[in-house]
């Protein structure tokens, strides 16, 4: 009768223990999780458009957030500098008429470059700039008089900001819009599609899986 009540005494302390680690497992992989998403890697859902032939409705993407420094939640500041965005470098960033939208786009210019558009051409500091990642699908060329889209400036990028476009250009909503990024809106640099869904033809894009964005 003694011994058997010391064995459920003994029983009680490591079924108490198991549930306790168990708890701690989970509070520790969700500390790790929110530590990942805030600092290094975060997913993103392309919703529209507007990075077409880059980047299509439906792709998943991951944005690297280590990569222009460690910033501290919820304030924005930098604490460790890393580097800058450069020129083709594709960001996602919260949109500057509304923080609570996440936007991404392609950087066109970076500090001190002065940015013109003649006619859908692109230029930077003088230089055309044609890459192939720019789309054009309207043959219409508006007047800088009627709206920015086609012709712009030139305009020099102040610091701290950035000049963006959508890759998709006569259908993007962008710096030649609504002005300039600043740096300490920039979430991070996009760099791969891991998973991309087709909503229309209802199936998986598999040959964008794993693509490395550029």
């Amino acid at each position: 009768m003694i011994l058997k009540k010391n064995a459920d005494a003994d029983a009680a302390p490591k079924k108490k223990g198991v549930l306790r680690e168990n708890i701690e497992a989970i509070v520790v992989a969700v500390i790790l999780a929110l530590f990942i998403r805030t600092f290094v890697v975060q997913a993103f859902k392309i919703p529209s458009g507007s990075m077409k032939d880059t980047l299509l409705i439906g792709d998943h993407i991951l944005v690297n957030k280590f990569i222009y420094g460690v910033k501290v939640p919820f304030v924005k500041k930098t604490i460790i500098p890393i580097k800058d965005p450069k020129q083709g470098d594709i960001i996602v960033f919260e949109f500057p008429e509304d923080p609570s939208k996440d936007f991404i786009k392609r950087v066109i210019g970076t500090p001190g470059d002065v940015v013109e558009i003649r006619n859908k051409k692109l230029f930077v500091n003088g230089t055309r700039i044609d890459n192939g990642h720019g789309v054009f699908k309207d043959p219409k060329i508006y007047p800088s008089q009627m709206q920015p889209r086609d012709n712009l400036g030139p305009i020099t990028v102040p610091e701290g900001k950035l000049f963006v476009m959508g890759d998709n250009r006569d259908f993007s909503y962008d710096s030649r819009f609504w002005g300039f990024v600043d740096f300490a809106a920039v979430k991070g640099k996009a760099f791969i599609i891991y998973w991309s869904w087709d909503k229309e033809d209802f199936d998986v894009r598999w040959s964008r899986l794993g693509h490395l964005l550029e």
